[in-house]
């Protein structure tokens, strides 16, 4: 949870501001769409996930009712947020790069605008490997969610958190080209700063407002964390 209000705190860091412009202009549009569709949408699905709660939990509808409204709204973020990371990775990973290189003063190799641009067919396919990654388990969760009440719902929750870890924790670790399951095993050996770090994630991005800002915030949380827990394992002092 620290690493994201570090990461908050960042936003206004002099000389960051202008790499935050692109990926929270990304956020801003693609969460306003996904705010318009889940007014339209969230009612009929949650009285149509309701349908599959047996007759003899009905009892628990107050608690259930609330949950389904919880979980509803954060697949919606959690599916735009997807969507919103894979058109800003190479913006993601940019901003990742300079708030390393704020937090340690070392300057990444491979600099300058040209090799950038070299760099975007290899970020773009590297969200493509967590989208690969991600789709098969995110079926099996949904499938989980809509049948499983309670349980369900709260698998999909944890779900979305280790997600939220990877997603935001990997772009630090691919600007320094650490293979995509080498960041898995690292941030598995490390449960608790990584479902710490991405539930906090999941839940910002439910908050009215704070939601907006949850894309260059987790980057720059998650690029903070990274320099803190597991750079050192790379790059030994």
């Amino acid at each position: 949870m620290h690493y994201f209000f570090q990461g908050l705190g960042l936003l206004s860091t002099k000389g960051l501001r202008r790499f935050v412009l692109i990926p929270l202009t990304i956020n801003l549009l693609l969460f306003a769409v996904a705010f318009f569709f889940l007014l339209q949408q969230v009612q009929g699905w949650v009285d149509y996930l309701m349908g599959f709660v047996p007759e003899f939990l009905s009892f628990l509808s107050y608690v259930i009712w609330p949950l389904l409204v919880l979980s509803t709204v954060l697949t919606l973020a959690f599916s735009f947020t997807m969507v919103a990371n894979f058109i800003a990775a190479p913006f993601n990973a940019l901003l990742s790069e300079k708030v390393e290189q704020h937090l340690t003063g070392q300057t990444l190799p491979d600099q300058g605008f040209a090799a950038f641009l070299k760099d975007v067919p290899r970020m773009l396919a590297r969200e493509w490997t967590k989208f690969v990654y991600c789709l098969p388990r995110a079926v099996i969760f949904l499938l989980a969610f809509f049948f499983i009440p309670l349980v369900g719902q709260l698998m999909w929750f944890l779900f979305t958190a280790w997600m939220m870890a990877i997603q935001y924790c990997d772009y630090a670790y691919d600007n320094h080209k650490v293979p995509f399951d080498t960041m898995r095993q690292q941030l598995r050996a490390d449960l608790s700063g990584s479902y710490g770090f991405g539930i906090t994630v999941a839940v910002a991005s439910m908050v009215p407002f704070l939601n907006l800002l949850v894309m260059p915030v987790a980057v720059c949380g998650a690029t903070a964390l990274w320099v803190d827990r597991f750079k050192t394992s790379h790059y030994p002092r």
